[in-house]
């Protein structure tokens, strides 16, 4: 099974996060996530490379607002031709909130994403349900 080239941009200093750490934890993510692709034949399964950028709350308010119409940062933005990105600014708040770490949050959204390319989706509660199980399954076994 080819695996996609990925690469993380880390373009915020505003927030602490273990930069390594959250990239060991997609390389340990991606062979899941690429399994799921080749069952759907989605996209993840024939991308060459994936992008992630990891975001501060301003630039994201922008991507958001600009593709998506919404004013305000959001977690996680996926683009169907491998262009993950994430905000640590949200990452972080929610971290505080779930009594998770950052980095494992943000580990969290790029999963998240990744899944997105696999063909999940969460248009409806129930697809929600199914892909936040997915993702949180697939994290655990990254941290292992």
């Amino acid at each position: 099974m080819n695996r996609p080239a990925i690469s993380i941009s880390h373009k915020t200093r505003s927030i602490r996060y273990g930069h390594r750490r959250l990239e060991s934890l997609i390389a340990a993510a991606l062979p899941h996530c690429l399994s799921i692709a080749k069952k759907h034949n989605a996209e993840l399964a024939i991308l060459p490379a994936v992008e992630i950028s990891i975001l501060g709350a301003r630039a994201m308010a922008k991507v958001h607002r600009e593709f998506l119409g919404i004013p305000g940062p959001t977690d996680v933005i996926t683009f169907p031709y491998g262009e993950i990105l994430v905000c640590a600014t949200v990452a972080a708040d929610r971290a505080k909130e779930f009594g998770q770490n950052t980095t494992a949050e943000l580990a969290l959204y790029i999963i998240h994403g990744l899944l997105h390319l696999s063909g999940h989706d969460d248009t409806s509660p129930a697809k929600a349900r199914l892909m936040a199980a997915a993702q949180e399954k697939i994290l655990r076994k990254a941290m292992a």
